[in-house]
């Protein structure tokens, strides 16, 4: 059964999605992928929305709660976590360093978040 909160989730996967494939086109570098933005702009256009919609969609369904929105909310946040890996390897190479590795850190902890929001939605779907 196809939900709001499903297709949120579906949403902030296929932004993520677009996310990463933009930075690994471009190199990583702001306005070098296939979309036409800096890389804050990108950040807050394709990376932020996510964010946000995972906690919607977690928080959206009282009852029935939903196995696949687990599993869909689990994606969600180990795509944050693989996005937040990459900016941790990339911030030794970067004159922001330190900023990049606070920003990755960041992500890894909000991806864990958010997979761990997915893994309490299963649960409470098990119980139904």
């Amino acid at each position: 059964m196809v939900s709001v909160p499903h297709i949120l989730s579906g949403i902030s996967i296929i932004l993520l999605i677009i996310y990463g494939a933009d930075v690994m086109v471009g190199g990583g570098e702001g306005g070098a992928g296939f979309l036409p933005f800096d890389g804050m702009t990108r950040g807050i256009g394709f990376g932020m929305p996510p964010i946000i919609l995972s906690f919607i969609a977690f928080f959206i369904p009282k009852r029935p709660r939903f196995k696949g929105l687990g599993m869909m909310l689990i994606v969600t946040g180990a795509l944050i976590i693989i996005g937040g890996a990459i900016s941790l390897g990339t911030a030794a190479e970067s004159e922001n360093a330190a900023r990049m590795a606070g920003e990755g850190g960041g992500l890894i902890g909000i991806g864990a978040i958010i997979a761990a929001l997915g893994g309490i939605e299963i649960k409470k779907s098990s119980k139904q």
